[in-house]
């Protein structure tokens, strides 16, 4: 069955994706890289999940979703890197310019449907919902794993090798490091 992507506008279909099997637990849910840290912090259990939900009520949603028929199978965050509180003033992951790009930050696959180019889909997807809202450019800041393991807690950010297949190109070095392997700035001009 063919994969769909469609913007994040159903809130239960998020929350499979990103929130927690527990509601009162204190996951990401795809917020940490959006709040400034000292809100990240503070936003606790519940509350998490009520900032996530009035997002998906906004234009636009916080990112799309892969659907398998009517199941949802993918996720992954996009936005104006000026709304993404981490990167819009991040130490080390530079601007290359003052393009107002867009970022795509996180790409989940959920279990059961793993291994079936879904991530692959969800990144044209975030391209397309970017293109649609007016975005010149949209990056990401995969890790340059060297088609080295990268451990699945941490795959979230995507590899080098996933942008370069979407059509991405190096833009910068960052200082950034994940899973021990350094960070890069991916780049695909949308005009």
């Amino acid at each position: 069955m063919a994969i769909e992507v469609r913007p994040a506008t159903v809130f239960d279909d998020v929350r499979t994706m990103v929130g927690p099997k527990n509601p009162d637990a204190n996951v990401c849910w795809c917020l940490t890289y959006r709040l400034p840290s000292k809100q990240n912090r503070e936003l606790r259990g519940p509350e998490r999940g009520r900032l996530v939900e009035e997002l998906v009520r906004r234009e636009p949603p916080p990112g799309v979703l892969a659907y398998e028929g009517d199941e949802v199978v993918g996720w992954a965050g996009v936005a104006p890197r000026a709304e993404l509180h981490s990167f819009a003033n991040s130490r080390r992951i530079p601007h290359v310019d003052d393009l107002p790009v867009w970022s795509v930050w996180c790409l989940r696959t959920r279990p059961g449907h793993r291994k079936q180019g879904i991530a692959h889909t969800l990144l044209e997807g975030a391209v397309e919902f970017a293109r649609a809202h007016g975005a010149p450019a949209i990056e990401g800041y995969p890790v340059d794993n060297a088609g080295e393991r990268v451990d699945l807690t941490m795959a979230y950010v995507g590899t080098r090798a996933l942008f370069e297949r979407a059509g991405f190109t190096k833009a910068a070095d960052t200082t950034s490091v994940l899973d021990g392997f350094p960070r890069v700035v991916m780049r695909r001009d949308l005009r």
